[in-house]
């Protein structure tokens, strides 16, 4: 079962959510929260695996909050599809983002996969945030971290950054997707990155993938 929390500062929103999501056998809405600093109250005493949260809203918005949350999985939910503020909280540890009129089978769909360690995220629109929103970038700086990667835990990055799934990757590189899930570990631990969503962000950070998806030279 899937615990999920709603954390968003419209009750009718919720609900709509909260009704999508109980009709499924795997997923349970165990918590809701009106605003980032409700949200962080909350999780102090319930067992969550998943916040969906919202982006703008009073006392604290979805930004800090998602800095602030430590463990349960984070799926940013926006109203816009180049949205400064989602990018920025994909950057402080959510997971990806969705836009809030998503159709109900892909929010599901989203939420098993970032229960399971995936990132949901497009590329083609990760691509056009960083372009427009590039200023708000720290400069790059990470090749030396990158240095002390393995030629395939390189490689399994730059694939992971292009947006290729465990399975997609294995079958490019004729492994098992056990081994790639081990190279994709040892990628986050030593980069010190909390998931997929990271690496992405770290990889264009550093420069190693451009908005047209391909790879440094």
């Amino acid at each position: 079962m899937i615990r999920v929390m709603l954390v968003d500062d419209q009750v009718l929103l919720r609900a709509g959510f909260r009704m999508v999501l109980s009709a499924q056998p795997d997923i349970e809405v165990v918590a809701e929260a009106g605003d980032g600093s409700q949200a962080l109250e909350v999780l102090a005493h319930t067992e969550v695996d998943v916040v969906l949260m919202d982006v703008r809203m009073p006392k604290m918005d979805g930004v800090e909050a998602t800095a602030r949350i430590d463990g349960p999985k984070v799926l940013i939910l926006t109203t816009f599809d180049l949205d400064e503020y989602a990018f920025a909280a994909v950057k402080a540890g959510a997971s990806g983002f969705l836009l809030k009129d998503v159709p109900p089978d892909d929010l599901l769909t989203a939420i098993r996969q970032v229960h399971a360690g995936d990132a949901v995220m497009a590329p083609s629109t990760l691509s056009r945030m960083l372009r427009r929103f590039a200023a708000h970038l720290p400069s790059g700086g990470g090749d030396g971290a990158v240095a002390g990667l393995t030629p395939r835990e390189h490689e399994v990055m730059i694939m992971v950054a292009r947006g290729l799934s465990n399975t997609e990757i294995a079958d490019r590189l004729s492994v098992a997707e056990a081994t790639v899930k081990t190279h994709l570990g040892r990628v986050l631990a030593k980069l010190g990155l909390r998931d997929r969503a990271q690496v992405v962000v770290y990889a264009y950070e550093a420069g190693l993938i451009v908005p047209s998806n391909r790879p440094k030279v």
